[in-house]
């Protein structure tokens, strides 16, 4: 086993940065990273020559603005694709395209009145997503989650009056299971009967595990109450800063005309190099390049992890070492970055303190040139390296 270097002590502000998501912007992917895509799998050179040919496409053209909502060519192809591969179908004036997922949040946040209300947030979940949601003024109020997704009746005795409901039903960020049935319709017949919100965050779309994605939330909307949320950060890279949202057809003109007044969407190049990349069938044959190289990478990963860690936990794309209570997740992730790897600390995914558990998450994205099993290794001496403190 290669020995681990001398041990940084952590200070407050380190840890402050850890809890606050701080992140190395620019920085090349991690072992164990979470949110990040398979670099490696990405087709370059498909991309590169539709780059290229919209690029002369572009240039020859009269100058004109473009549609602050999007592209009108993405949009239409983004109708196709969700059609097959979420189950959605909606038409292309109801589709706005995105920065991704925070801008999506930004675009809601100027777009419906939510400032001083109150919002249902799972817990565990995104980070991010609690910070967003705070930063939209609004508070939000930890919903547990069981083994069927966001419980519903906790939601409505904790927070009667929320204002919506913000959620990951195809892969719950992080614990991995699918939000069933009958718990999206109870969502749903929440939100329809209370005149309330759904945020649908659906950050892997059709790279969930199965040989079949479930169908998004959205899909099931008859009464035009889901915000649905989705981004090319997972499936083609962040560096695009790319992706988009469906909205109710009763939501079109206001999300349009803040498109129009206060947040247009980015470059209409990139946008069309996107549509074509749709409409030649390059991303469907992608996606499922993907989920066969994250089946593989997780196998993988897992194979090497198990002798350290006996008791694994699947969690859809990625994998969750749980530690025993009191064990500084936090502090053991911000030293692994020491040795290449970025796990990220279970805890952190936490609103309630008395809730929150100890572990680390592992992303299975990127491989490393001598594969998992020297990082496995070099995670357990950092584990043992940092006991449980007794509480």
């Amino acid at each position: 086993v290669t020995p681990l270097p001398p041990l940084k002590p952590v200070n407050a502000e380190a840890e402050r940065q850890l809890l606050e998501g701080a992140e190395e912007y620019e920085a090349p992917p991690r072992t164990f990273q979470m949110g990040i895509p398979a670099s490696d799998a990405f087709p370059a050179k498909v991309w590169l020559r539709i780059l290229q040919r919209q690029t002369r496409m572009q240039v020859s053209r009269p100058a004109s603005y473009p549609d602050p909502r999007g592209s009108l060519a993405l949009r239409q192809a983004l109708v196709a694709y969700l059609a097959v591969a979420r189950g959605l179908r909606c038409q292309a004036d109801q589709i706005i395209i995105t920065s991704g997922y925070a801008g999506a949040m930004g675009l809601i946040g100027l777009a419906m009145n939510f400032q001083g209300k109150t919002a249902w947030l799972e817990d565990p979940g995104f980070w991010v997503a609690r910070r967003a949601v705070e930063a939209l003024r609004v508070t939000p109020v930890a919903v547990p989650v069981d083994a069927e997704g966001l419980q519903v009746e906790a939601g409505i005795a904790r927070a009667p009056d929320a204002a919506f409901a913000l959620v990951t039903p195809g892969q719950q960020a992080p614990l991995g299971m699918t939000m069933s049935l009958a718990r999206r319709h109870e969502l749903l017949n929440w939100a329809s009967r209370a005149q309330r919100w759904i945020i649908e965050d659906d950050y892997l779309g059709e790279l969930q595990p199965g040989n079949r994605a479930a169908p998004a939330l959205a899909a099931l909307d008859s009464q035009g109450r889901v915000l649905h949320i989705g981004t090319f950060s997972k499936t083609l890279t962040p560096q695009l800063r790319l992706g988009f949202m469906v909205v109710p057809p009763a939501l079109m003109a206001r999300f349009g005309e803040v498109c129009a007044l206060l947040s247009p969407a980015s470059s209409g190049l990139l946008h069309n190099a996107v549509a074509e990349f749709l409409r030649d069938g390059h991303f469907m044959r992608h996606l499922r390049r993907m989920k066969r190289v994250y089946h593989e990478r997780l196998e993988q990963m897992i194979a090497a992890l198990h002798p350290h860690f006996p008791d694994l936990q699947r969690a859809g794309l990625a994998v969750i070492v749980r530690l025993p209570a009191g064990s500084p997740d936090q502090v053991i992730a911000q030293q692994a970055v020491e040795w290449g790897m970025a796990p990220s600390p279970l805890s952190i995914w936490y609103q309630q303190a008395d809730q929150r558990g100890a572990g680390l998450l592992l992303g299975a994205a990127h491989l490393p040139r001598e594969g998992y099993a020297r990082s496995a290794e070099r995670l357990k001496a950092l584990v043992d390296a940092y006991p449980a403190v007794s509480l």
